[in-house]
């Protein structure tokens, strides 16, 4: 993977999708979404069919196919499509969108953030400022972090690579099927390619490419296949 590899174009296969196609192609990098996401669900949540969505509030939008427990919370803008499920104690804090048979549990929230589908953040999960791409899943307690400690702004980083995005809060993007083990941490500007895997405790500090395991101790090696 180099840094052409990380442009919105390769990055993700998504771009296909109807909903999504003229958002994503406006885009060089996958970040640079980052700031639209609320004007972007704005702009899409008047034209979804009221025979499929309830609106709730200012510039909600819900499935009438999605489970939503009494006890989460949901802040505007946002979209939460069918088959989601928002399970106790979960906080959608606003420019959210919520994509089709995703599952956000306990103790978990979304904030500036896109979840295209399937997507498992079901315990003690933050998503901040993030991608997460179809089938992704986050195991119990890994997060994104947004913020560099020094409030300075994020750089993606992929092996003697860098990139200045120009953000001061940026999570990370996750691609197709990646699996992040538990208790792990994706720090600021951190993009991790499709079916790749995180180990449990890691602390992600440089981008993985595609089908690449992260190990804890920070070396990545590839995913072989079985007929390898």
């Amino acid at each position: 993977m180099s840094l052409d590899d990380l442009k919105t174009a390769r990055f993700f296969n998504t771009c296909e999708n109807v909903l999504f196609h003229e958002f994503f192609s406006d885009s060089l990098y996958p970040w640079d979404l980052l700031g639209k996401i609320g004007e972007f669900i704005k702009a899409i949540g008047p034209s979804l069919s009221s025979y499929e969505y309830e609106k709730i509030g200012d510039d909600i939008w819900i499935s009438k196919d999605a489970t939503i427990s009494e006890f989460a919370t949901i802040q505007g803008p946002a979209i939460i499509e069918a088959g989601v499920q928002l399970r106790p104690g979960s906080f959608i804090r606003g420019n959210a969108y919520v994509g089709p048979s995703t599952v956000v549990g306990t103790a978990t929230e979304i904030k500036n953030s896109l979840l295209l589908g399937h997507v498992e953040v079901p315990h003690y999960n933050y998503i901040g400022d993030s991608i997460l791409a179809y089938g992704a899943h986050m195991g119990a307690g890994s997060i994104t972090s947004n913020l560099r400690a020094d409030k300075r702004q994020v750089i993606v980083r992929y092996k003697d690579e860098s990139i200045a995005t120009g953000l001061r809060k940026f999570g990370a993007i996750v691609g197709e099927s990646v699996e992040v083990g538990c208790n792990a941490v994706l720090n600021p500007g951190v993009m991790i390619g499709e079916r790749s895997i995180v180990y449990p405790l890691s602390s992600v500090r440089v981008s993985v490419p595609s089908h690449h395991i992260y190990k804890q101790t920070g070396e990545i090696v590839r995913i072989l296949d079985l007929d390898e």
